[in-house]
């Protein structure tokens, strides 16, 4: 028997009933080092297994988001783009113009958060952050400003 991936463990770990087909969306989301959106996950996932649906796709991710597995992330292209929750808090970098997704941990950052938090009477429990821009080189050759 494989090993599960680690959604598959994390949904086996919250009773969830896994499908063969749950395990090829669970193990192509557990590799993913992207923020797939559903289209994508679907492609992958038939590359795996050809009978799997986008309907099925569609349904088990709604399934793992709303077992607290995955996060949707809506970074402005008009697609929700997913991924693993985890502890490891980060923040994102979307190239715009590509899409690309840089997650990034800045301490600077979440020291400001908290003083924001505290200068308003608050104590954070927690945030997000999605900063959104263009590579520097492509606004020099578009005769943009730095």
């Amino acid at each position: 028997m494989a090993i599960p991936s680690r959604i598959e463990q994390l949904c086996i770990d919250k009773g969830m009933k896994m499908t063969g087909q749950r395990r090829v969306i669970a193990g192509v989301l557990s590799e993913a080092a992207d923020h797939p959106d559903v289209e994508e996950v679907y492609r992958r996932a038939t590359q795996l297994d050809p009978r799997i649906s986008i309907a099925t796709v569609y349904r088990t991710v709604r399934l793992f988001e709303e077992a607290s597995i995955l996060e949707r992330h809506d970074f402005g292209d008009g697609r929700s783009r997913y991924e693993e929750i985890t502890d490891d808090h980060h923040d994102h970098l979307i190239d715009v113009q590509t899409g690309r997704v840089i997650e990034f941990q800045n301490g600077e950052i979440e020291e400001l958060k908290e003083k924001i938090a505290a200068i308003h009477g608050f104590k954070l429990i927690g945030h997000r952050l999605e900063l959104f821009g263009v590579p520097i080189d492509s606004q020099k050759k578009k005769g943009g400003k730095r």
